[in-house]
């Protein structure tokens, strides 16, 4: 357990047996951070220049990140304290918005950068949306005592991100969030209106089912759905009392809790699973609003069990250095987490996760006794068809599992370049306590086609099924093997791949169908060193090994990946066996499998316990009993 830089309450055992965490120390890390970020502003306070690397749209930018992300918890601290502001917060980023809006784009020491379109400079309207959201949330006490010019400006910088083309996914609903707040302050008009409308027509096209969402036009489904998606137009509906869109999008939220709480892990970790994931403990926004507006299917005791659980694995973890910071990073400081556009103060998109503290200190949330988290209940196999997900659960060793058929982060318009593969997306499993491999290492949980030495990777997945029974579930996909070099695509290659869960177990069924002559395939498993990761053959594999991955994962700095090995040629199909678990937790892959078929185009499996799967192919389909 790591030393924290600031102080918190002892643990509260009693209340809270689970985490040990209660309102205060929510308000206390809330502070922490603060206080720690607020050593590296700038004299008057519209940059918060935070030590680190600078993120690909430049130090300027990432100054107001510094102020708007922590302006967030902020926001949620003082107005779920009813206006209290004890360390006088409120005062310092009411500077930080009159000096930065001063003379917007000026290369001086405060000023704010413009916002423009999203490929030109398009980060500040990002960050547009948070300086909205705490300026809605900390109205009566900060907006309303500004002066007029001051607001003024604030407003025409505001302005900025309505007036200028976001990027074609969530960023539509910073704009949305900024009319929000205008409307709000009784400066809306025309173009407000079309702003927020506009944003609430593409959610509505991108609304897939089983309470998620495509994060724009592609495939793309991650953690984006509950700290974006979900949170701002519901924040939007909560503050502004919209009660019709809050009838229509609360619904999709408590959907998408029956399935996201299973997503967190016995100790508290979210999936590591999609982009951003430097932001920690925003995953655990989306229970957070659930809990504010009551748009949950989860019981209180059960919400805080989760974002609690959630918070203290970072705290517990390093996600906060000696100096009181977040990190760039998952734990600690971890590259291979980060992207292009991540910088020194991105991190604090965690404070979303203080979207909590907006349930008051004598709401439910914070006085119910903590209760058991999903994880905790039985194991659980439930499939999620609009997405293409499969999320496995075992009780003994805490452990979720996320096996990947849906969503690949490829944009519509976008070839499928090998290069730009991410390891975060293709990968066909994740979990709570594994992170993928870099991309220099080799690939974990992944099927490659080899030809000519040279491998494939898996980008655009086409989803072909999912559904799930009781103790079991399935889902399944088909992807074009693309190649690192020489030619991108061999001409009629696929690969159709299907999971069926169990318990502890992942039998792992993939067709090749059109291999040419020389071609071979591998298979490789959970990447882990700590924990015991299998990977046995079970039809078509000649050879097992395992390969070595030094650059570790978010979660060790070096691991072990199983590995299975065959040549191919034609139309093949494949059958293993994987499990990830503790010796504790059981569920070795030994015995536990008693016989495999193949004819006729279906793959039976029997198992010990007198169980029987079947995987058929034209159409690919699964029954279990």
């Amino acid at each position: 357990m790591t030393t924290m830089p600031f102080d918190l309450p002892d643990d509260d055992r009693e209340l809270s047996p689970y985490t040990g965490f209660t309102r205060a120390h929510w308000e206390a890390v809330a502070d922490g951070l603060l206080g720690a970020a607020w050593r590296w502003a700038t004299p008057e306070g519209a940059l918060l220049d935070l030590p680190g690397r600078p993120s690909g749209s430049g130090v300027r930018s990432d100054g107001l990140e510094g102020y708007a992300r922590t302006f967030l918890a902020a926001g949620f601290r003082i107005a779920g304290a009813q206006g209290k502001d004890p360390h006088g917060w409120l005062d310092r980023y009411a500077g930080g918005l009159a000096a930065g809006t001063r003379t917007p784009g000026r290369d001086d020491a405060e000023s704010w950068p413009l916002i423009l379109d999203h490929h030109v400079q398009g980060q500040p309207m990002v960050e547009s949306a948070s300086v909205a959201l705490g300026l809605s949330l900390t109205r009566p006490w900060l907006w309303d005592r500004l002066d007029g010019d001051v607001q003024d400006r604030a407003e025409k910088w505001l302005r900025g991100a309505i007036t200028h083309t976001p990027a074609p996914n969530n960023w539509y609903l910073f704009p949305f969030m900024v009319a929000s707040f205008l409307e709000s302050v009784g400066r809306a008009d025309a173009a407000t209106g079309r702003a927020m409308q506009r944003a609430l027509d593409l959610l509505e096209g991108w609304y897939e089912g089983d309470g998620w969402y495509r994060d724009g036009d592609g495939r793309a489904f991650d953690h984006y759905n509950g700290w974006a998606l979900h949170l701002y137009p519901l924040l939007h509906a909560h503050l502004a009392g919209d009660r019709a869109l809050s009838a229509r999008v609360g619904p999709r939220l408590r959907e998408h809790l029956e399935g996201f709480s299973l997503l967190f892990g016995g100790d508290g970790a979210p999936i590591h699973f999609g982009r951003s994931l430097t932001y920690r403990f925003a995953a655990s926004a989306a229970v957070g609003i659930g809990a504010v507006t009551g748009h949950t299917p989860l019981s209180p005791g059960v919400s805080r069990r989760l974002i609690s659980g959630n918070l203290r694995h970072f705290l517990d973890r390093g996600g906060v250095t000696d100096e009181g910071l977040l990190s760039l990073g998952w734990h600690g400081p971890h590259d291979a987490t980060l992207q292009h556009y991540s910088g020194p103060a991105s991190p604090y998109w965690a404070s979303k996760g203080f979207v909590a503290l907006l349930a008051g200190e004598d709401d439910p949330l914070w006085t119910a006794t903590e209760e058991a988290a999903p994880v905790e209940g039985p194991d659980r196999v439930l499939a999620l068809p609009a997405p293409g997900l499969l999320v496995q659960s075992t009780r003994a060793d805490g452990i979720v599992r996320l096996h990947n058929h849906g969503s690949d982060h490829v944009r519509p318009f976008e070839g499928e370049q090998a290069d730009q593969v991410d390891p975060h997306y293709a990968r066909q499993a994740y979990s709570t306590h594994t992170g993928p491999t870099s991309r220099a290492n080799a690939a974990d949980n992944h099927l490659s086609v080899e030809c000519a030495g040279v491998g494939s990777v898996r980008r655009r997945i086409h989803p072909l099924g999912a559904g799930h029974g009781d103790g079991w579930g399935w889902a399944a996909s088909w992807h074009r093997p693309v190649f690192t070099s020489g030619p991108p695509m061999v001409p009629g290659l696929r690969v159709e791949s299907v999971t069926v869960a169990r318990g502890a177990y992942e039998l792992r069924v993939h067709r090749v169908v059109g291999a040419p002559h020389g071609a071979r395939v591998t298979l490789t498993g959970w990447a882990t060193d700590a924990l015991r990761s299998e990977l046995v053959g079970l039809r078509g594999w000649e050879e097992r090994d395992a390969v070595r991955a030094p650059q570790g994962t978010a979660y060790e700095p070096w691991v072990r990946v199983p590995r299975l090995s065959a040549g191919v040629e034609g139309t093949a199909v494949f059958a293993a066996l994987a499990s990830l678990g503790t010796d504790e937790g059981g569920g070795g892959v030994d015995g536990a499998v008693s016989d495999v078929a193949f004819a006729h185009d279906e793959l039976t499996v029997s198992w010990a316990d007198g169980a029987r799967t079947v995987v058929s192919f034209e159409p690919v389909d699964v029954r279990h009993g």
